[in-house]
């Protein structure tokens, strides 16, 4: 099986070279290459991709794979490009479909499941606030790294059908003071309108929460069932991604060419920038204030966030991250308490990301937005970016619901998603970050870190 994988990965290698070498004398003028010779190359690396996606089995892979399929079917056939347009609409009906119940099961879930919070009393206020300032300045750092690069400028969408169009009308301050609070949740969640869905979970949930606990336990059952099932729901629809993102990504080529690839290389640039001011300018300075140990917290954590960036999975890293910090003495009581509900409510990567995603798609649109219709929509993913940190491809889900409340078009979402995969490993690495600082830092606000060793279980896991 090795030895398999090992030919499919030269094979790739190697048909990639030709591709490559191919275009490279073509566009020289050093060698005239019939355009017969390119399109034969070019088809002969995608079939390495295949290749290597058959291998690999990663939905990951093979979206990156659909991608690459639809960019050169909407190169060398625009005019069957554009007639598979219906398969990325069914895909994206299919995303609609999850955004409510997810929201509102997890939301839900969020507030009423941490009733407990009376009893961690201080903890838990210092830990949540610490929680909601830090992802609000990270939310804000997004937003300023777009608006300076305008990555999302000069990018010329396919023209969108009349009967599709979202005819986006200018509000009265008080209009959108009225339109965050729902009327009728079922007309909400029919018009996608998610901050009203959100500002009706979140209340639901706080009713629930004070609910005696016999009462409470039966609904908030219920909640927790729907989310499980929403993620599941969630992993049953992206088996169709590759499928939904191929054809998006063939529609939009064949109409604007393959000039949109050099937006998506300024975006990525974009958001890793970003994300470095973030570290350095907000979590370094608050490591100084709250007296972390650098060297030591670099270490501990050096581990579980490499596991963020190579899998993408903050859970992956999560039993880990929990070990290493109690490793370097934050009691185990804050421990448990602070980065399971930093996952739900510190995400520090994915909401700078969204800021930045959600701008860059009105940029692309051509949409000028309002720097207060930019701060409301800083609002909504300060919000809706809350407790979705388990599903698969959640930043998709929250982003294709802000872009229905602000009608904007969901092609440079489709778009976007091409290199999700390498944005996904910045943003997940960050959150891991972000969350065993948010941990120090609690532990160092309630003057109990360095005061407890670690249990010789932790010891024996870290050296193992």
């Amino acid at each position: 099986m090795q030895a398999l994988k090992g030919r499919t990965l030269l094979f790739l290698l190697a048909t990639l070279t030709v591709a490559a070498l191919a275009a490279a004398l073509k566009f020289s003028g050093a060698v005239a290459v019939p355009p017969e010779a390119l399109l034969a190359t070019r088809w002969l690396a995608i079939a390495g991709l295949v290749g290597y996606g058959i291998k690999r089995r990663s939905l990951t892979t093979w979206i990156l794979v659909s991608m690459v399929i639809g960019a050169e079917i909407g190169h060398d056939l625009p005019a069957v490009a554009v007639n598979l347009r219906t398969f990325s609409l069914v895909f994206l009906r299919m995303i609609k479909t999850i955004i409510a119940p997810l929201l509102f099961s997890t939301l839900v879930v969020g507030v009423a499941g941490h009733a407990n919070l009376k009893q961690v009393g201080r903890m838990g206020v210092k830990a949540l606030l610490y929680f909601e300032i830090v992802t609000t300045i990270a939310l804000f750092i997004g937003l300023a790294a777009i608006n300076i690069s305008q990555a999302g400028k000069g990018i010329k969408l396919p023209p969108v059908p009349a009967h599709e169009k979202l005819e986006a009308k200018p509000e009265t301050p008080s209009e959108i003071i009225q339109n965050i609070f729902p009327e009728n949740i079922a007309k909400s969640i029919a018009e996608g309108q998610v901050l009203q869905v959100v500002v009706f979970s979140l209340l639901f949930g706080v009713a629930l929460a004070m609910l005696p606990e016999a009462k409470r336990r039966p609904m908030l059952a219920i909640a927790e069932s729907l989310s499980e099932t929403m993620f599941k729901f969630t992993n049953i629809v992206m088996m169709f991604a590759p499928v939904g993102v191929g054809c998006a990504i063939a529609y939009t080529v064949g109409h604007m060419g393959l000039g949109i690839l050099f937006h998506l290389f300024e975006l990525l640039a974009t958001l890793y920038a970003a994300l470095v001011v973030f570290i350095l300018i907000v979590l370094l300075p608050v490591a100084l204030i709250a007296r972390v140990p650098i060297r030591r917290f670099i270490a501990a954590v050096a581990e579980p966030v490499s596991i963020a960036f190579a899998t993408t999975s903050s859970e992956a890293a999560l039993p880990r991250a929990m070990e290493a910090m109690e490793a370097i003495g934050v009691p185990r009581k804050i421990v448990a308490f602070v980065i399971p509900t930093g996952y739900s409510f510190n995400l520090d990567g994915t909401t700078l990301y969204l800021s930045l995603a959600s701008v860059f798609v009105a940029q692309a649109a051509g949409i000028h937005m309002t720097f207060g219709r930019q701060l409301l929509m800083v609002f909504t993913l300060m919000l809706t970016s809350k407790g979705v940190a388990g599903v698969p491809r959640a930043s998709l889900v929250i982003l294709l619901g802000t872009a229905a409340s602000f009608n904007l078009p969901v092609e440079p979402i489709f778009i976007i998603l091409g290199i999700d995969e390498l944005m996904d490993m910045a943003r997940t690495s960050t959150n891991v970050l972000g969350n065993c600082l948010a941990t120090v830092v609690v532990a160092r606000w309630e003057g109990e870190f360095g005061k407890e060793h670690p249990s010789k279980v932790v010891q024996e896991a870290l050296t193992t």
